[in-house]
């Protein structure tokens, strides 16, 4: 056992812990052999949809040593974004990772300040931190390290805390002690497969991401398709079904993240207010969030479609 390696391990964690993450895992940083051919065909089958990114950089998506020259190791981390409170019911709903501020720069701040930490504690660290903004398989890098297995409806899963989190990366220079993965727990449930209005989970751990009502909401910027309406439960921005009916959930713990507590608007606001909602108060609920992807228009596009 090399006992430099178990100890730089050990003190990662323990920092990652005091900076609030859920948890922390290693992997050694190499091409991923099994994702490779999921990911190639998921591409040629157009499930991506208009997501044109995912075809870019695929040798740098499978292979972090091409992604960050001379890394050796894999740092997955999770972050917890489980509400306290949630949106009234019978409103336009919006996912539950958007309620506060955008991730991305919470997030980046605390994987900054650990990778500051290793260099302070370790010496001269090479390595970049991602947090869902590169062409990084987040949930491969997640899945083996140890953090969860890969749930029927593509989402990381763990057993004690169910899959309301955000994963990031710190890709780096440094031997570590690497984790085990765990076994697969989702049995003979398909209760997200069953749950999906529009049928994007079209067979146990494969989403067709272009019939996803996150997709159309967020990532579509066309016209939404006619035969799509009615179809998506009031979710304005975002959808949670496949999260909100999965059993593992029924153990997810509200965040201590205050940046994550949202607007109290967005938690009381009725259909008719998101319908009349201005561009002026639009920008102001969702000042810092990263409901801002969609615009201030394509948000009232949403609305629109879903009160016809």
């Amino acid at each position: 056992m090399n006992l430099k390696a178990e100890k730089h391990t050990r003190i990662i964690k323990q920092k990652a812990k005091e900076l609030g993450f859920l948890s922390c895992g290693m992997s050694k940083a190499e091409f991923l052999e099994d994702e490779a051919p999921r990911l190639e065909k998921w591409l040629q089958q157009g499930m991506h949809g208009e997501m044109k990114y995912m075809e870019n950089h695929f040798d740098k998506r499978l292979d972090p040593t091409k992604l960050v020259e001379g890394s050796k190791s894999v740092i997955s981390l999770l972050y917890n974004y489980y509400p306290e409170e949630l949106q009234q019911e019978n409103s336009f709903k919006i996912s539950k990772y958007a309620y506060g501020r955008d991730y991305h720069f919470v997030i980046k701040d605390k994987l900054k300040n650990l990778m500051q930490f290793i260099q302070d504690e370790i010496g001269e660290v090479g390595g970049r931190v991602f947090v869902d903004s590169a062409p990084v398989l987040d949930k491969a890098w997640a899945k083996r390290s140890g953090l969860g297995w890969i749930g029927k409806h593509s989402n990381l899963l763990t057993k004690q805390v169910g899959s309301f989190y955000f994963i990031a990366e710190l890709i780096v220079d440094l031997n570590l002690e690497y984790d085990t993965p765990v076994t697969d727990h989702c049995g003979s449930c398909t209760a997200c497969i069953d749950a999906c209005p529009t049928d994007a989970i079209v067979e146990p751990y494969v989403v067709d991401g272009s019939k996803c009502i996150s997709y159309f909401t967020i990532e579509l910027k066309d016209d939404l398709p006619n035969e799509m309406a009615g179809k998506f439960n009031d979710w304005a921005f975002g959808c949670d079904i496949c999260q909100d009916v999965c059993p593992w959930n029924k153990f997810s713990k509200a965040h201590k993240e205050p940046l994550f507590n949202p607007d109290q608007r967005l938690l009381n606001y009725s259909k008719k207010e998101w319908e009349e909602i201005t561009e002026e108060i639009f920008q102001d609920i969702f000042r810092k969030s990263a409901v801002k992807r969609t615009k201030y228009n394509g948000f009232k596009r949403n609305v629109k479609f879903l009160a016809y």
